[in-house]
């Protein structure tokens, strides 16, 4: 039964000053707040792995950060942005290889000053002229599709890469630079189509993955790719009211194996919200198998509200719902399981795979912080007053937690 959940309850005072317009020059630096029963301590990010029990296993995302700002000027001088959200149409892996034209859902930044026409902007790459043009197709309440086309053989990837810039998040008021090409994507970022960065996975360094593994502990990727809706704050008076954006996920049938064959004996640590956020869908996801009509579907979708709406009829153990994942893999000779979830995950939710989770601080009234709640109760609000006084920095550059939920 989906309850009902004021938002402000999950406010808090957040100053300015608080939040990381730069991240750390080193990387694990960072500081890191360990939560475990109750208890708060503190340390840095690069000792975090002193907090480990010995059957560990860290699971990131690789979803890999696109340039999807596009910057085009109007004869005018006026500026129009042109933030790429996902492809209108089609696989987002297949609409980044697509050459010459593609259609893409797209905010429009300061669209007053675009009531029509074509907008055009050339560069000179590797000794070739290109250059790229947009014209809206489509306008609704949330989004543009906007038409790209290019005078090049290069692919709508290569593309972004020429002509767009990192999509910081609005809330770090500053133009991007250079170097956030690098500080902005995780170091083990594989799997083009993400418009935000993983953030809690920013901490990592090649050197204390090496340790990690040296020392025993299990490392495994999966991929969601991370949407524009992660910023957009929850405005509505009561969460149930709130619409969660759908992003896609891909997840191996090695890892799923993996997953069914380690359950109940590997301790199961995420890193970050969209890490929790895959496997949590992979549980519901593999329910719905249960029914042959979903197994039919074309593209196979979890609803926010589909766990809420069906707690009475949750008989199914975790290995049931990955045994019938596994099986839909077997009979269409698949080695990747790919979804789209919107999976909402707040106070009341119950999580079947995380022991741990490793995450940043995020916004007051966000999902992401409903998500925390979920985990560890209200004891978020002694988690985020600890950290607002002992000179945390906050959210995507800013600092990060270890929270143990058992």
């Amino acid at each position: 039964m989906l309850e009902k959940i004021n938002i402000h309850d999950y406010n808090y005072d957040l100053p300015n000053e608080t939040i990381a317009l730069y991240p750390m020059e080193n990387r694990d630096l960072s500081k890191l707040l360990i939560y475990s029963n109750g208890n708060i301590s503190e340390d840095i990010f690069k000792n975090i792995i002193n907090y480990f029990p010995d059957n560990s296993w860290l699971i990131f995302n690789d979803t890999k950060v696109v340039h999807a700002r596009l910057i085009f000027f109007k004869e005018t001088k006026a500026k129009v942005e042109l933030f790429c959200l996902e492809p209108n149409k089609g696989d987002i892996a297949v609409q980044l290889a697509s050459k010459h034209t593609v259609n893409w859902n797209c905010l429009v930044g300061n669209s007053k000053k675009w009531k029509s026409g074509i907008l055009k902007t050339d560069t000179e790459y590797n000794g070739d002229n290109i250059s790229l043009y947009a014209e809206r197709i489509e306008t609704n309440n949330e989004f543009s599709i906007i038409n790209f086309s290019w005078n090049s053989e290069h692919s709508f990837s290569e593309i972004l890469e020429i002509f767009g810039k990192i999509p910081l998040p609005p809330y770090i008021n500053r133009e991007s630079e250079e170097k956030d090409n690098i500080t902005y994507q995780t170091i083990y970022a594989d799997i083009e189509g993400s418009v935000a960065a993983p953030t809690a996975g920013l901490h990592f360094t090649p050197e204390l993955i090496k340790r990690m593994i040296y020392s025993g502990i299990d490392i495994s990727t999966i991929t969601l790719h991370v949407g524009a809706g992660t910023f957009k704050p929850v405005n509505a008076e009561f969460v149930n009211e709130h619409i969660m954006h759908a992003e896609k996920i891909i997840i191996s049938r090695e890892f799923i194996e993996k997953l069914y064959n380690n359950f109940g004996e590997k301790y199961i640590i995420p890193v970050g919200t969209t890490s929790c956020r895959s496997l949590e869908s992979l549980y519901w996801l593999g329910m719905k198998l249960g029914d042959k009509k979903f197994q039919e579907q074309e593209e196979l979708f979890l609803d926010q509200w589909y766990p809420y709406n069906n707690v009475s009829n949750n008989v199914i153990s975790v290995k049931k719902s990955l045994e019938n994942i596994l099986s839909y893999l077997q009979k269409r000779n698949s080695n990747f399981f790919q979804a789209a979830t919107s999976l909402i995950i707040m106070p009341g939710y119950s999580m079947k795979f995380p022991n741990a989770l490793i995450t940043n601080f995020h916004q007051p009234k966000s999902t992401l912080l409903l998500l925390i709640a979920a985990g560890i109760g209200d004891d978020w609000k002694k988690l985020y007053d600890y950290a607002l006084n002992n000179n945390f920095r906050f959210l995507s550059y800013g600092d990060s937690c270890f929270l143990k939920f058992d």
